[in-house]
């Protein structure tokens, strides 16, 4: 199925200036019918999916569109791409340790507290 920029950007939960802001940085780019006019397919909605997750997981624009260049160029640069992947999860793990040390931060604050407030009920 093949979408106009309106529908596709319906579709993909992004405004029509952010599609045209990724075509301009060169991570999608769009066919283009005889007028003239964007043309997305449904492999078009899985990349901007892919796209929307690497920002979720905190990768670099920068990255993003040099992962995108070597999409475009085959697959002859599939070990490239996985060492980008490689690299993100590596800071998504560091991210992940320290997000875990906070929180058994919090926990052992949150038990002292409640220790607290237990020995003074014990008190009364």
């Amino acid at each position: 199925m093949n979408y106009s920029i309106g529908a596709f950007s319906k579709k993909v939960n992004l405004s029509i200036d952010t599609l045209r802001y990724y075509e301009k940085e060169k991570l999608i780019l769009p066919k283009r019918n005889e007028s003239n006019r964007r043309v997305y397919s449904e492999s078009d909605v899985a990349w901007i999916e892919f796209i929307m997750r690497l920002k979720q997981i905190g990768m670099p624009i920068k990255d993003i569109q040099h992962y995108a260049n070597l999409r475009d160029q085959g697959d002859e640069t599939i070990e490239d791409r996985m060492q980008l992947l490689y690299k993100q999860s590596d800071i998504l793990e560091v991210k992940k340790r320290e997000i875990d040390a906070n929180i058994q931060f919090l926990n052992q604050k949150i038990d002292t507290y409640k220790r607290m407030l237990a020995d003074k009920k014990e008190a009364l």
